[in-house]
């Protein structure tokens, strides 16, 4: 568990004594070798702040791989974990931009961050008075947004876009199921039913639980960035394309992005494999728009109910696995097919089969030069192995 800001130490963080100090604490190197120094010397220069101090320095290099501006933020551990990452953020601004919205679960305000670019009113609200002050630091740009503290299960505004991020954790532990959300989901579907809204979820969520309630009728987004599913995001169906009701975005920190829903077709063929294999962006999948992406880029499945792909080429921008051979899974034989490659770095690829690739590794020995991957995986009710060449990382 983190330090615990109290709004004393927000208050010495944002003036510009604190800003002051913050800046000589960063020169401090704060890793776990130094660590015990560090805080010596920063408890000599600082005091009693010093641990406000380190905590915040720490916390804004880890917001880095998450947050723009991190130099800037204001965090606490837990806020910092569930905070969304500014291009996920941007991205669902934009679906609003020109609404005002109402975040109920504002936290330190990263979605407030990027609301307030493109929506002409904003509301943070939140019950933590610290993170509600932490929230005010972090804004910057136009004064549209107005912070207040309400708790998200007592609606306070109307006319808006409410917008909820539940917290994710029970009893100190992460927790997928919706009624142990804070505020559970149930009660939040519940409290808002008929209002435009939108609810981040974790990617893990069982969504079909959900619909046969009758509580949910708008569309579910699994957005994925730089290849690793971050979030799935719930739409009321005032806010949904009409039609949809899976969505899967795929978001790079380099600026791209592309989305894919159930309304776009979904007829492939019944082939044998092709020259290539393909494991479909983490979004995809999770959203169950496989057989979309195959048929968006003129591919088909390795088995009807396997996520790899196959075809004759490959996706601009995915990364696709040549494939060399193809082998029943049977250790000894695939040793010894290995062995006469050269194999050496081995990568391992699996689904629909209940293997360890590390331990497989480990038993098949690779001890060459050539770099290989094995992508294992079951067609129909046999194991089978494609050898394939290890694709240049993108």
């Amino acid at each position: 568990m983190g330090y615990r800001f109290s709004p004393d130490d927000v208050a010495y963080l944002r003036s510009g004594p604190g800003c002051s100090a913050l800046g000589e604490v960063e020169r401090l190197a704060l890793t776990a070798g130094s660590l015990v120094g560090d805080l010596e010397r920063a408890r000599r220069d600082h005091g009693e702040r010093a641990a406000a101090l380190v905590e915040t320095v720490r916390l804004r290099r880890r917001a880095a791989a998450k947050l723009e501006r991190p130099g800037e933020w204001l965090l606490t551990d837990d806020a910092l974990q569930q905070a969304t990452p500014s291009v996920v953020a941007r991205h669902r601004a934009q679906r609003l931009a020109g609404r005002a919205v109402h975040d109920v679960t504002c936290s330190i305000g990263a979605e407030l961050v990027a609301l307030q670019q493109v929506c002409p009113a904003v509301i943070g609200s939140d019950l933590d008075d610290v993170r509600l002050a932490m929230a005010a630091h972090n804004l910057s740009g136009p004064g549209n947004v107005l912070l207040a503290r309400a708790d998200a299960l007592a609606p306070c505004t109307s006319g808006t876009v409410v917008v909820a991020d539940p917290a994710r954790r029970a009893d100190g532990r992460r927790t997928h199921d919706p009624a142990k959300l804070q505020p559970p989901l149930p009660d939040l579907l519940d409290v808002y039913r008929g209002r435009d809204l939108v609810v981040k979820c974790a990617p893990g969520l069982d969504f079909d639980s959900i619909a046969p309630r009758g509580t949910w009728d708008g569309e579910v987004e699994l957005v994925s960035l730089d290849g690793a599913v971050r979030e799935a995001c719930l739409w009321s169906a005032g806010l949904a394309e009409p039609g949809v009701t899976r969505r899967a975005t795929v978001l790079g920190s380099d600026g791209s992005s592309w989305s894919l829903t159930d309304a776009e077709p979904d007829d492939i063929p019944d082939r044998a494999p092709g020259e290539w294999i393909i494991d479909p962006d983490g979004a995809v999948v999770r959203a169950g728009l496989v057989r979309h992406y195959a048929a968006k880029h003129a591919l088909w499945q390795l088995d009807p109910r396997i996520a790899y792909l196959t075809g004759d080429s490959v996706p601009d921008g995915v990364r696709g696995f040549r494939v060399i051979d193809r082998l029943d899974f049977r250790e000894k034989p695939l040793r010894a097919e290995l062995h006469r490659r050269d194999c050496g770095p081995l990568e391992i690829l699996t689904r629909g089969v209940d293997l360890d690739p590390d331990a497989l590794r480990a038993r098949l020995k690779p001890r060459g030069t050539h770099p290989y991957t094995l992508v294992i995986t079951r067609i129909g009710r046999a194991p089978t192995v494609f050898l394939c060449e290890t694709p240049s990382p993108r």
